[in-house]
């Protein structure tokens, strides 16, 4: 249902606000409480991603939808992302198992939210240096998938907004085909509800949908990765985002 538009910004400022003051309360305790294992910190992370989700649909009626959960497999592996919002930021936590981010690495600079950050084992890179980023999530990104974690990329590289698309790098297809693994694809519209650099957050449904994991055995990284985004992109526009 529409919402007047002074309900819509008041919505938005308050879930803002809430995201930022529990950022900051839940990089407190995962910095400082004693004996947290990496996966009760992770715990910590993704209860707070929980309450961002709940926070949206109670404030701002923006709620979402999975499809294609029966294609996660068992164990570890990579996925894409396609990166439109910094509402998948939040819902990755929660839709898909136990991950390490593949992330710029200014983040890791911010005061306290960087520092607890880096607690959770993600892949800092610096975008500007592409052959030795590539090599970075490869090399750490094995480290990652032995250590029982997913990893996560958004191959475009930063948020796209709606209707445009970027090249894909090559960094997750090529880590998925050297560790043996299978490169699970997710599509959804939700930088039609929550746009790149907007405050406002619209009220609707997010569809994301989860695509049948693709392959590496034997395959080309750039092969994989013309899959991956062939799939991705023709998902998006279906749902219109």
């Amino acid at each position: 249902m529409a919402r007047p538009l002074p309900v819509v910004i008041l919505g938005s400022l308050a879930c803002t606000t809430i995201l930022v003051v529990s950022a900051i309360v839940t990089a407190v305790l995962i910095l400082v409480l004693p004996g947290r294992t990496p996966r009760q910190r992770y715990a910590l992370a993704q209860g707070w991603a929980r309450l961002q989700l709940g926070a949206l649909r109670h404030l701002c009626g923006l709620t979402y939808e999975v499809r294609g959960l029966e294609h996660l497999p068992s164990g570890q592996h990579v996925c894409l992302w396609k990166h439109s919002s910094t509402w998948e930021t939040l819902a990755q936590m929660v839709i898909f198992p136990p991950q390490a981010w593949v992330l710029k690495r200014e983040i890791l600079w911010l005061p306290l939210i960087g520092t607890a950050t880096r607690r959770l084992q993600p892949i800092a890179i610096d975008r500007g240096a592409r052959s030795t980023a590539v090599a970075q999530v490869v090399s750490l990104g094995k480290e990652r998938l032995r250590a029982g974690l997913w990893v996560l990329v958004f191959p475009e590289g930063t948020r796209v907004p709606v209707g445009e698309q970027r090249r894909f790098g090559i960094s997750g297809a090529l880590l998925a085909v050297e560790a043996g693994c299978l490169v699970v694809p997710v599509a959804h519209n939700a930088g039609r509800y929550w746009a790149r650099r907007s405050l406002l957050k619209w009220p609707g449904r997010i569809e994301v949908v989860i695509g049948p994991p693709i392959a590496t055995a034997g395959r080309e990284p750039r092969d994989v990765n013309d899959e991956a985004r062939a799939w991705i992109e023709k998902e998006v526009r279906t749902l219109g985002g």
